[in-house]
């Protein structure tokens, strides 16, 4: 399929071999960003050949799959064992490489017609249907856990218990989330990019919905690029760099998204236990090493760490004041501020939803013989981090009508878009 632009030149194809380098860019993309993070965090070490499933396991994890976690340690025995986490520094490497690819056939492009566009998104998804059922195959796997020299690997000698633990995925819900997760890229993708072409019924968009969804993205951006030179300092000057790149390669958004949230006040129930522990800094890991379930919000940090933790505040005040601006200075002229306010507010409440949704952490395993509790912190832990939702959506509310009318009253005297005098 070809088209030309306005100027007369050939606009680029979109088929569907520029389909399947899209879908092969971005698996190449995700895997080699899990195969860096998981080598640093160490599980090259994992027994039976397992690391090029979980590498697939992490892929699938990335984009919303379904990941269940198995064991059998034999009738005198039991496992439980359960995982859910986003690992979002991939699930980004590869809805980056996607909007970019799904932009590039289409650059040099005023309108686009509804077919066109959905032909494309098309050829696109049905392709990365087949990758999403190859990875879903591939991403299962069983080995042995050893159980050690010491008391307890006796104990297994004795009563024959060799524990087997491993993971597999859900087939159909992973290739359904899977879909959902693609065309949310792609929706975002057209909605964000100021030079993406749109159907003439949708040019309204171009200035009521995408300044907002730009502000929104370059927010979340900015917030990964802060933590990321941070974590590269962590790492020059305070040691443990394989771990430091591990959580960069694998979780970095899963860091500063929620340190996002907690500067606009919200809270977040967490607890860790055993042996596991989150890809955080250790105050957030001391203050929820805890017998209950701890709230994790500036107060608690602040007890534990001084007063530091504020900076979180101040950090998302200017964010936030210079994403209002970025989204006023990209508006009509028209527009009034307490329309600036009320954008702002509609747009950060749906963003806090997504880091809220998509970072929460729970993971369990446990092994217990004979029906006797849990062995030992080296075969049983447990980590745990939800949000409070309600009350961090009115947060990001106030917070988006707040700054929202001062970015607006900040860019008054800035040339907009649609101002009358041409």
């Amino acid at each position: 399929m070809s088209s030309r632009t306005s100027s007369g030149r050939p606009a680029a194809r979109h088929g569907w071999a520029q389909a399947l380098a899209t879908v092969l860019g971005a698996l190449v993309a995700m895997g080699v960003v899990a195969t860096l993070g998981l080598w640093a965090a160490g599980a090259t070490d994992l027994p039976g050949g397992s690391f090029p499933p979980v590498v697939a396991a992490t892929v699938v994890a990335a984009v919303g799959g379904s990941v269940e976690l198995s064991g059998d340690a034999g009738d005198l025995a039991g496992t439980e064992g359960g995982l859910t986490v986003v690992p979002l520094s991939v699930t980004l490497t590869g809805a980056l490489v996607i909007g970019r690819a799904f932009l590039r056939p289409l650059r040099h492009r005023a309108v686009a017609g509804t077919p066109e566009l959905a032909g494309w998104a098309a050829r696109i998804a049905a392709l990365w249907l087949l990758a999403l059922l190859g990875l879903a195959l591939a991403a299962r796997h069983t080995f042995e856990l050893s159980l050690g020299d010491g008391p307890l690997g006796d104990l297994g000698e004795l009563f024959g218990i060799r524990p087997v633990v491993g993971f597999s995925t859900d087939v159909p819900p992973t290739v359904l989330i899977g879909l959902l997760w693609l065309a949310g890229v792609l929706v975002v993708t057209l909605l964000v990019s100021r030079g993406a072409p749109l159907p003439a019924g949708l040019l309204h968009v171009q200035t009521s919905v995408r300044p907002a969804a730009h502000a929104m993205v370059g927010l979340l951006l900015a917030a990964v690029v802060i933590g990321l030179v941070i974590a590269l300092v962590v790492a020059a000057t305070r040691g443990h760099p394989a771990e430091t790149f591990a959580v960069i390669l694998l979780g970095l958004p899963n860091v500063v998204w929620p340190a996002l949230t907690i500067g606009l006040g919200a809270t977040w129930d967490g607890r860790v236990e055993g042996p596991f522990g989150l890809p955080m800094p250790q105050v957030l890991d001391e203050v929820l090493r805890t017998p209950d379930v701890s709230a994790l919000n500036l107060g608690t940090l602040t007890e534990h760490d001084g007063g530091r933790w504020w900076w979180l505040l101040v950090v998302d005040a200017v964010l936030l004041l210079a994403t209002a601006s970025v989204m006023a200075a990209r508006s009509p002229a028209r527009v009034r501020a307490w329309q600036h306010a009320v954008r702002m507010a509609l747009a950060l409440a749906p963003t806090v939803l997504m880091i809220c949704l998509m970072a929460r952490i729970s993971a369990r395993f446990g092994l217990s013989v004979l029906g006797i509790g849990d062995l030992g912190e080296g075969f049983s832990g447990q980590v745990l981090l939800r949000p409070r939702l309600w009350s961090a959506l009115g947060l990001a509310l106030l917070w988006g009508l707040v700054t929202g009318f001062a970015g607006a009253l900040l860019t008054r005297g800035v040339r907009r878009r649609g101002r009358t005098g041409r």
